[in-house]
């Protein structure tokens, strides 16, 4: 992989289209329909693993994968070819297949995407090898992969060009695959405890189910603009009316905000319903859930996560807010006035609106001095009610809600309520919400459909919202959400 070492670019660019003509002049196709394989390299290698040095394998294989190295040792070639797993040694005689066979693969470059045919033996050094009787190439390539096979390091390049990072680094490979089985393991715990997954619209007329600002499309048919959604928790309840008892759906929510290692305008949710139930039950199948991945695909209950373990063990601590404050920042919340927290804040140079509740001084408080400092999985409970307008009354403490968010190394990875279901006392959260907003991060209308289905009769219901990508972060060790989103959004190459 040291060719852009010993040519420039633009030289490396002209060999390959030289090659290419070279190619066509030969009648060769250069990009094949298709290649017939006898297995894996995995599966070969695996099949092959007590063969002995100097013993040629019985049966003729046939692999493909993208040539990652190539030495030309006069009437012989050596190289490695890979697929989506592993690597296998490749030999090819120029006495074995036909000279015009051999100089055509002398015009093949690192990155071409080949087919081989011929019999499997092991090396002197034990490497287990094909002899080619013949080959195929599949896919010429034009442009050279990253300078060396050790790694792609370039960030902007890695998340810009997904491809080649995919390529060069079987790290990210891996963690893209990790992802998958957290997903396919939520689905199968759910699954199994009763929940049917559905889809809900992801064009919303009002934007709800969450604080944020939307992205606004149009629909020219109609002439009415219409929301990317920012949540689908005002019709996964609506389900609830209707009769289902467990919903869940694996959802893409859009948010128009900042873009940073925690946060993508674009990113996935798991959120979920249970009729009959409250917070507790809820918080219950996310400490059970999240548990029930780090046995099934990791192992393990104890991870490590940018240095520090992380122990998933249950139970799970279970604090209040105020008194994770009390802990954690040495603020008694109950004793101090408004104007105490907001100097405290200020101190710290957060911004305060006019008008700003003691509510949400308590969750500002809780953001700025305590969040960063719970590093062990812990559930924060007790939310002031004026900054949970969807969750239910604390059945202790009116000034509060039966709400809970599950925080890990100082980041907050879910929420969940016992679900407000009275119809009055959720329009008049809905305006009080309006009222209080100067960001433009709720809608400036009430959503009188979902008061109506309200209405109708929600029955009892825990509800429940995990972020995955922040979740695949922990299990994959990633520093930042783009590290687990295939193609987060970037700037156009090239602007400021």
């Amino acid at each position: 992989m040291e060719e852009m070492n010993e040519k420039s670019e633009s030289e490396i660019l002209k060999s390959r289209e030289e090659n290419l003509e070279f190619l066509f002049q030969r009648g060769v196709l250069p990009y094949k329909y298709e290649f017939l394989r006898t297995g894996t390299i995995k599966d070969v290698l695996e099949k092959n693993r007590e063969l002995k040095e100097g013993v040629e394998s019985e049966n003729t294989e046939r692999l493909a994968g993208r040539l990652i190295s190539i030495r030309l040792h006069g009437k012989t070639i050596f190289g490695h070819i890979k697929d989506s797993e592993k690597k296998i040694q490749i030999y090819v005689r120029k006495d074995d297949i036909k000279e015009e066979q051999f100089e055509i693969f002398k015009k093949l470059d690192i990155g071409d995407i080949v087919g081989v045919e011929g019999k499997i033996f092991k090396t002197r050094t034990g490497e287990i090898t094909v002899k080619v009787d013949k080959f195929e190439i599949l896919t010429k390539s034009l442009l050279p992969l990253p300078e060396k096979w050790h790694g792609l390091k370039d960030k902007e390049i890695r998340y810009r060009k997904r491809y080649l990072d995919l390529i060069a680094n079987d790290d990210v490979k891996k963690s893209f695959e990790i992802r998958t089985k957290i997903i396919r393991e939520i689905r199968s715990f759910l699954d199994s405890k009763g929940f049917l997954e559905v889809e809900t619209p992801m064009m919303h007329v009002i934007p709800g189910g969450a604080k944020a600002k939307p992205f606004l499309t149009h629909h020219n048919a109609l002439d009415m603009d219409l929301y990317l959604r920012i949540a689908p928790e005002l019709y996964l309840k609506r389900l609830l009316v209707g009769g289902f008892e467990k919903v869940y759906e694996i959802n893409r929510n859009f948010r128009n905000e900042g873009i940073s290692i925690k946060h993508n305008p674009e990113f996935t949710m798991l959120e979920l319903y249970v009729a009959y139930a409250d917070y507790k039950v809820v918080m219950q199948i996310a400490e059970d859930l999240i548990v029930n991945i780090a046995d099934k695909v990791l192992g393990t209950r104890v991870i490590e996560y940018q240095g520090e373990k992380i122990d998933l063990s249950p139970p799970w601590k279970k604090k209040k807010m105020t008194d994770a404050i009390k802990e954690y920042a040495g603020i008694d919340t109950e004793k101090e006035s408004e104007k105490e927290l907001i100097d405290r804040l200020k101190q710290k140079e957060v911004e305060i609106r006019d008008g700003i509740t003691k509510g949400e001084l308590i969750a500002l408080i809780f953001e700025e001095f305590v969040e960063e400092k719970l590093i062990q999985p812990v559930f924060i409970t007790d939310f002031p009610v004026e900054v949970s307008p969807l969750a239910k009354k604390s059945r202790e403490n009116s000034k509060f809600t039966e709400r809970f968010e599950p925080y890990i190394f100082g980041r907050e990875i879910g929420n969940g309520f016992s679900e407000l279901n009275d119809p009055k006392e959720q329009e008049k959260r809905f305006r009080e919400q309006i009222e209080m907003d100067t960001e433009g991060e709720v809608a400036r209308v009430v959503d009188k459909d979902f008061i109506d289905a309200l209405k109708v009769g929600m029955p009892p219901a825990g509800g429940l919202g995990i972020g995955i990508d922040r979740l695949v972060m922990f299990f994959v060790n990633a520093p930042s959400i783009r590290d687990v989103i295939l193609f987060p959004l970037l700037k156009p190459e090239g602007d400021k």
